[in-house]
């Protein structure tokens, strides 16, 4: 007798049996299947939305990256030209290594960095600021490859060895030799990370190559040209299979200076082998003409990237030869400030052309003996006699009638004691000493006989070269005092400053300059020039700016 087969039971909690073929349990299945496959399918729907509508443009452009190619074509800078138009700063043709990040495998940058004598490190750390950039913009690690570094790349630059190398022709910097003008023209140099992180420098990228100091600074946007870009079609390995076409870079706008060359030179040549600075000035507009800054320094060692050695070798030289003494080198003027001191003088009704006195070689003022520079005295003298044998017993008096703050409203009248607004970065405004300024600076009351040393140039007063050329020019253009600049169009944008200086006192002042050079007894007379009309003033000061010049006698 067989035993009959019972289909297997499910007990549920109320003892209820159900069959494992259970249409209900069927229909479950069944519906939970179709949720995961409408599931899947509005998944790949909105996959599809993404991809086609959506973010179309985007993905689009990213897969033609995958087969298209740019590589930029870079803008060389605009020249630098004299006032006649000749060439002073141009550019020369060179080659750059760009790598190509999209392709980049870091094992390769040991053989790289070591084929192109680079610091492995360096380059490393270069890649990983860039890396937030996207990986299509390439990077530049190379300029002005040595014909060795650039045989390298030629015979690398291949899928088998180190496809992520790029090279591009490029405009680099070509100034002149042995550091001519080079306070005046600057350098330019890659942009650093302190910059980037300036919003003024918001429109530059990492790798890209600015202005960093004199008119590659001051004018870097009107120099800087707009890069071009070359597009190739490549296949699945890199390789170049077509070009589809070029967009030319636009160099950057010529700039023309108000620097006359031939004056350059002869400046530049005065200067050799000394410390110190050299400015020529046109009153009658403010054009530089010549600007020279001694020691100086190679702008070519800055084109792109400046050596570590380099950089120490200047920074490390303590007669600072990257600072640009005539905008920053705050000095006393010493015997330079007479004239300014006989304008104040004349202007201010302190002393007329026939005031006189007497000097036996020194005087006392509060308590203190004050020397002439001549031992012996000059006797009596008069204004016109004073400035013409430059007597310190004659300003020392003007100065003590006149008193500090009298005297500084006219310094200050002429541009010192603030910047001369040059187109130069950096300018210093040198130092004005007044009653008011030493409260505020020093917290001190100012004493009567701190004026003793400032009425010949010295105490606390400093001025740059710059501020003082500008302020003897503005007396000698008749109370027309003009903003210094460098470029040379701006000229005609520039209107002079009227002083409200008497034509009395500027007569005066420039009277006692012309004997300085011309008349027996001048202390000017070795720059007496035949048949030239030559006015000036010689001066020295025993103290000068601790931080440039200390423990030396400058001569201005």
């Amino acid at each position: 007798m067989s035993t009959p087969i019972v289909p297997p039971v499910i007990t549920t909690p109320a003892d209820h049996p159900i069959r494992a073929d259970d249409p209900k349990r069927s229909s479950a299945k069944i519906a939970a299947f179709q949720y995961l496959a409408i599931g899947i399918f509005l998944f790949l729907i909105s996959g599809f939305w993404e991809l086609q509508v959506k973010k179309q443009e985007s993905y689009s452009e990213m897969a033609e990256r995958n087969r298209i190619k740019a590589t930029p074509l870079l803008a060389a800078r605009g020249k630098i030209l004299d006032r006649d138009g000749r060439v002073i700063v141009d550019n020369h043709s060179t080659w750059s290594l760009l790598i190509a990040r999209e392709n980049l495998k870091w094992e390769h940058l040991p053989g790289i960095a070591a084929g192109l004598n680079l610091d492995l490190e360096d380059l490393k750390t270069k890649l990983q600021r860039f890396s937030k950039r996207p990986t299509y913009e390439p990077l530049l690690v190379k300029d002005d490859l040595s014909p060795e570094e650039l045989a390298f790349v030629e015979s690398h630059r291949d899928p088998e060895f180190y496809p992520e190398l790029e090279l591009i022709q490029a405009q680099r910097r070509l100034y002149p030799q042995n550091g001519f003008a080079a306070h005046v023209l600057g350098y330019t140099g890659e942009i650093s990370e302190a910059e980037l992180d300036d919003p003024a420098y918001a429109n530059y990228k990492p790798g890209d190559v600015i202005g960093q100091s004199g008119i590659e600074h001051q004018y870097n946007d009107i120099l800087m040209g707009i890069d071009g870009q070359r597009q190739v079609l490549v296949d699945s390995r890199g390789n170049e299979r077509a070009v589809l076409g070029n967009k030319d870079p636009v160099p950057g706008h010529r700039l023309q200076l108000t620097i006359d060359l031939d004056l350059q030179v002869v400046a530049e040549l005065a200067m050799e082998g000394r410390i110190g600075a050299a400015v020529a000035l046109n009153p009658q507009n403010g054009e530089v003409l010549a600007m020279v800054s001694r020691p100086t320094f190679d702008p070519n060692r800055f084109a792109v990237h400046i050596k570590t050695k380099d950089w120490r070798e200047y920074a490390d030289d303590p007669d600072g030869p990257l600072l640009n003494r005539v905008i920053q080198a705050q000095l006393a003027p010493g015997s330079t400030f007479k004239p300014i001191m006989a304008v104040a003088g004349i202007d201010s009704g302190t002393v007329d052309e026939d005031t006189d006195f007497h000097c036996s070689g020194g005087a006392s003022f509060y308590g203190h003996y004050y020397e002439c520079w001549q031992h012996k005295g000059h006797g009596t003298v008069s204004l016109h006699r004073a400035i013409q044998q430059s007597c310190d017993v004659y300003f020392y008096n003007l100065g003590n009638k006149m008193g500090i703050d009298t005297i500084s409203h006219y310094a200050e009248m002429v541009g010192l004691g603030r910047k001369t607004g040059i187109d130069l970065p950096n300018e210093l405004a040198g130092t004005m000493p007044s009653s008011a300024w030493k409260i505020r600076t020093l917290r001190q009351k100012w004493y009567a006989g701190e004026t003793i040393s400032v009425a010949i140039g010295q105490g606390y007063t400093t001025v740059t070269p710059l501020q003082l050329a500008a302020a003897i020019g503005s007396i000698g253009a008749g109370g027309k005092w003009y903003r210094p600049h460098l470029l040379r169009p701006d000229s005609m944008k520039i209107k002079p400053n009227i002083l409200p200086i008497s034509q009395r006192a500027l007569d005066d002042s420039i009277g006692g300059m012309c004997a300085v050079v011309n008349e027996p007894g001048g202390t000017g007379g070795r720059a007496k020039l035949p048949g030239i009309e030559v006015c000036g003033k010689t001066g020295s000061a025993q103290t000068a700016s601790a931080k440039f010049m200390a423990g030396k006698n400058i001569k201005l």
